[in-house]
């Protein structure tokens, strides 16, 4: 759990270089992630999705493409990371606090949150307002980091404390922000925990599909 501030802070310091920053630190991989949600959320057809801490908007540009007749809302608190997302073909965007939105309850089908939970001032908070604006029987997708297990933690861990906030600093000369979110990526529950916590806030069937070894995760679940 973050203090808003700093967060905001530092998104909007790296938000210029973020999306070529995040392409470089992951290999690619977080495109490979973004299309296995995708492949998910296209099951559910759904009519409208938000899209919580949408940032730069790759994710939500990943659903428009899937999904052409559902309406795709892209928000974010940063109107720096937006601006980005407008420009990059995001058709709607609104600066949004996750913790306090300006939505009625019930009211989209599918809500999305890749990258955005972790950096929230309260999970089980915003959770719960995630819960109130999804419609019964409507889906929670979140797409985060985690920690692998086994042989691949230690290098793990290496790589996201020691040489990936050095690269980000070189390429988007921010590598305190960085460094912030690889911390963050250690303290933030993953795996049976997250799926707990997910059920605790009014979900139903909370799942986890481990990616690339367990360096990212998506938890899907149901509203009650």
């Amino acid at each position: 759990m973050q203090d808003p501030d700093f967060v905001k802070n530092a998104f909007s310091k790296i938000a210029d270089r973020y999306v070529v920053t995040n392409h470089v630190l992951s290999m690619g991989t977080d495109i490979l992630w973004r299309k296995r949600v995708g492949q998910i959320v296209i099951e559910w057809a759904p009519e409208k999705i938000l899209d919580v801490a949408t940032g730069t908007g790759d994710l939500a540009l990943e659903l428009q493409r899937v999904c052409p007749d559902a309406e795709v809302v892209g928000s974010d608190f940063c109107p720096e990371m937006l601006a980005h997302a407008a420009k990059r073909g995001v058709a709607q965007t609104m600066v949004v606090d996750a913790m306090n939105m300006p939505f009625g309850d019930n009211e989209c089908d599918v809500l999305t949150v890749a990258f955005g939970l972790r950096n929230m001032s309260s999970y089980p908070g915003a959770l719960q307002e995630m819960c109130r604006v999804i419609k019964p029987g409507g889906h929670l997708l979140v797409l985060d980091f985690s920690l692998p297990g086994g042989l691949l933690r230690k290098p793990y861990e290496f790589y996201l404390n020691n040489v990936l906030p050095k690269i980000a600093g070189l390429l988007a000369s921010e590598e305190g922000a960085y460094s912030y979110l690889a911390g963050s990526i250690g303290s933030f529950p993953s795996g049976d925990e997250m799926c707990k916590l997910i059920e605790d806030q009014g979900f139903l069937e909370a799942h986890c599909e481990p990616l690339s070894g367990g360096i990212a995760s998506i938890y899907t679940a149901t509203k009650a």
